[in-house]
């Protein structure tokens, strides 16, 4: 069986990249969205004493967990990955506050962009909203810390298979058939490592059934991504990296004693023309 899963040949798929220093605009947000750019790293994107409470705040948190979803990491917030909606969502409200604390007094930096994006979005007739059902919303962000061991702390993957395998229940299901945009704010990195790679290959569902991944889309084995090309971003405290998580990407092994790698991430994209959907 893994034989058959690594002679499956991945097609290359290009990958249009853009590196800067400074503040995100809505602009490179909706190129993101439309498939015009594949991946975004803005350094020096919010600031460090920002960075510094919101790592703080997720450390001390009443609602920190573990994940026992056979992915490894530390978690404040919900997420949908391998859940039905009602779960999600009840669990995505029982978590609201604790989100809202990891950002204390301070000006939320996720939802600044998220509601600067709603803003540009209505001038141009597409609505942008949180993900909903009869069991509530979801939340603007979760925070997540990986502690997988060895090559990666987070195994290569794509997020699309989640997406398009998330039944009827879920209105986001829609968005895999078109960008389903990952965003990633990071509040602290470890003293090495912990950096986002992207691979240029975007998996179909063959591709999917062909590893095994079919509804998770994780983990993808080092072999069968051998010949693929990869990019990787040095990440530093204060970045932003927006990126087409249907591209398999992941992150490398961290090391050193002191400072954690925390991910404020959110999943975002078009369920139709006229409406972006946001979750996590």
């Amino acid at each position: 069986m893994a034989t058959n899963q690594v002679a499956q040949t991945p097609a290359i798929s290009p990958l249009t990249i853009k590196e800067r220093t400074g503040s995100i605009s809505t602009a490179e947000i909706i190129s993101i969205l439309k498939g015009e750019i594949t991946a975004l790293h803005i350094s020096q994107a919010f600031s460090t004493e920002v960075a510094q409470e919101i790592t703080t705040n997720f450390v001390g948190s009443s609602g920190l967990k573990e994940r026992k979803d056979g992915v490894p990491g530390q978690y404040v917030g919900a997420s949908h990955y391998r859940k039905d909606a009602a779960t999600y969502f009840k669990e995505a409200e029982n978590a609201r506050p604790h989100v809202d604390a990891l950002f204390g007094n301070l000006v939320d930096p996720v939802r600044a962009l998220f509601d600067a994006l709603k803003r540009e979005l209505h001038k141009q007739g597409v609505e942008l909203r949180l993900a909903c059902s009869e069991h509530g919303k979801a939340n603007v962000c979760r925070g997540l810390s990986w502690s997988g061991s060895g090559t990666y702390s987070l195994d290569p993957h794509d997020d699309v298979a989640q997406v398009l395998r998330a039944g009827n229940d879920y209105e986001l299901s829609s968005v895999a058939h078109n960008t389903v945009a990952a965003l990633n704010f990071y509040p602290s990195m470890s003293e090495e490592g912990g950096n986002l790679r992207l691979w240029s290959h975007k998996p179909t569902v063959a591709d999917r059934k062909s590893q095994g991944v079919e509804t998770t889309g994780y983990p993808y084995l080092a072999a069968y991504l051998a010949a693929v090309p990869c990019r990787e971003f040095q990440l530093k405290a204060g970045d932003i990296a927006l990126i087409d998580g249907g591209f398999v990407h992941g992150v490398t092994g961290q090391s050193g004693n002191g400072r954690r790698r925390l991910v404020l991430n959110s999943f975002f994209g078009f369920a139709r023309p006229d409406l972006v959907l946001w979750w996590t």
